[in-house]
């Protein structure tokens, strides 16, 4: 007796929300905080830039670490055994949705105490991050969570499960973004793909 064929309903509602998602997250992303972010990043490329996030934002850090070290930035990842101690003028990028996530405001305490500057990516730049925050980059996640439990009020009031739960769209929103950044700072800083091609590990 053949299998009975499971229907993707959810899975494909989902990749429509979180493209659809993602994009309108993108598109509100400010030029002006973009521009500036480039040209940070492009002026302190001579010091060492240290990335952070908690979870699967930390994640996203890495990835975009990555590309920084292929494009020839010092760059090091919060809590890997090798990550030197940040100092005076030094550049600290943490990704953070809420803006409230506890290792991200420590490192932009002891930031603020050692002279290094911190880059906040959030999607609520006036919770706690941004505030102690140099420079702030908003990537908007999801807006709003729905708080009403009832089940049948929840389909009266048109308010349904979300498709892309907890962190989801600020994370892959965050992902495009910095991976966006990747083509801009190879042209501002005259690097080719042929260049990142050589940074990149051998052993693997």
């Amino acid at each position: 007796m053949p299998a009975q064929r499971t229907s993707l309903r959810h899975f494909r509602e989902a990749y429509e929300e979180i493209m659809d998602r993602v994009k309108d997250s993108i598109d509100h992303v400010s030029e002006r905080e973009v521009s500036g972010f480039v040209e940070l990043l492009v002026k302190e490329k001579s010091r060492r830039i240290l990335v952070l996030g908690v979870g699967r934002s930390g994640l996203i850090g890495r990835a975009f670490a990555m590309r920084l070290m292929h494009l020839g930035f010092s760059v090091y990842v919060m809590g890997e055994t090798i990550t030197p101690a940040i100092g005076k003028g030094d550049l600290v990028i943490a990704i953070s949705g809420s803006g409230k996530t506890k290792l991200a405001i420590t490192a932009a305490e002891i930031s603020e105490e050692v002279g290094a500057k911190v880059v906040a990516i959030t999607s609520f730049p006036e919770n706690q991050l941004g505030q102690m925050a140099d420079y702030v980059v908003k990537v908007r996640g999801r807006t709003a969570i729905a708080e009403e439990r009832d089940y049948f009020t929840r389909q009266i009031a048109g308010i349904h499960e979300p498709l892309a739960p907890l962190g989801t769209i600020f994370e892959i929103a965050c992902q495009v973004f910095l991976d966006s950044l990747v083509p801009e700072l190879m042209h501002r800083l005259g690097i080719t793909e042929d260049q990142l091609k050589r940074r990149h590990a051998t052993i693997e």
